[in-house]
């Protein structure tokens, strides 16, 4: 598939996700509601352990709260407007749910924990520390249209350029700490694609997926909170190169195993030639993570099983927050 097939696929698909979810606006919730317990009813076709753990990796509340009025009524809640992919995904799986139920949530990168259970995209991970406890950030399959993108790729790894290709908004300053270090680097093809901060020489136009998928590594930088790309290139023949995660989304970005689903470069950057070096001389253990970080993509690709997943963390959150007497597991 040549680029102009997939931006005109994706063009495609953002019309009649928008189209989708307005629609969704005129149905009346009770129908929603009447089906809950009979979407509910398929966890008996799962794996039931495996349904539960990532249920309690997105949802990890453990003590029933109240919100208060802190909380607003699911009835309330406007979807247009601001942030409205945020509230179309969230809409998608509390329309099951009775209007009556409150909810707290966050809409854009989030890089906090408020002291309330919240639904959001994003939560912040603190590698390498004893974690501040994030309990209360509950995580919802939100902004998906843009994150949770997958390619096919037919590119062999071994026909791959022998180089790190990298493009981005060059603002936060750890990734202008990787240009300072790397933009003229040969191994690198690095740009900047904003016009506004950074530095003016770094400027590169933007270029399409499939170019990226020429070469055999990938830069996976965070940005406010979790890298974009980094669930297109694990579904990729090429390799995701970053530090450790410091945020993760419903891809749970904390369960990424170092030089195992991803190249792992040092928080300093410093060992990043060396990384690269290694994996083009050792063109197997490449493979292998190529490999394993498609296996790990599978798991997102059942529609069905995520939807229940999704539906049964905010069953357990609307428990958790004492406003329903019982949850499915």
């Amino acid at each position: 598939m040549g680029f102009r097939d997939i931006r005109a696929t994706i063009k495609r698909t953002k019309i009649g996700y928008y189209a989708k979810n307005i629609l969704r606006q005129f149905v009346p919730t009770l129908i929603y509601q009447s089906a809950l317990s009979q979407k509910l009813s398929a966890l008996k076709k799962y794996d039931g352990a495996y349904i539960a753990d990532r249920v309690n990796y997105y949802n990890k509340l453990n003590q029933h709260t109240q919100l208060g009025d802190k909380g607003i009524a699911l009835k309330d809640v406007a979807i247009f407007g601001k942030f409205k992919t945020y509230k179309f995904d969230t809409f998608e799986y509390t329309r099951y749910f009775k209007r009556s139920l409150k909810i707290k949530f966050l809409n854009g990168d989030v890089n906090h924990i408020e002291p309330l259970p919240t639904i959001q995209k994003s939560r912040p991970l603190f590698p390498g520390n004893t974690p501040p406890d994030n309990t209360n950030a509950v995580l919802l399959k939100l902004d998906k249209k843009r994150h949770f993108v997958f390619v096919k790729d037919r590119v062999p790894f071994a026909e791959k350029k022998d180089m790190l290709i990298g493009r981005g908004a060059m603002t936060q300053p750890h990734r202008i700490r990787f240009m300072e270090q790397f933009f003229d680097n040969p191994i690198c093809d690095l740009g900047q694609v904003n016009k506004v901060g950074g530095n003016p020489l770094w400027v590169k136009p933007k270029i399409s997926i499939p170019k990226h998928l020429e070469y055999k590594f990938i830069l996976s930088l965070e940005g406010n909170d979790v890298a974009t790309n980094l669930k297109w290139v694990m579904s990729s023949n090429s390799i995701a190169v970053m530090a450790q995660p410091r945020y993760e989304t419903w891809f749970m970005e904390g369960r990424l195993v170092p030089d195992y689903h991803y190249i792992l470069i040092k928080d300093d950057y410093s060992d990043l030639e060396e990384k690269l070096h290694y994996y083009i001389n050792h063109p197997q253990k490449a493979q292998a993570i190529v490999n394993n970080a498609n296996a790990y993509i599978q798991q997102f690709l059942n529609k069905k099983q995520e939807d229940l997943i999704a539906l049964l963390v905010l069953e357990k959150y609307f428990y958790y927050t004492s406003q329903i007497a019982e949850r499915s597991i």
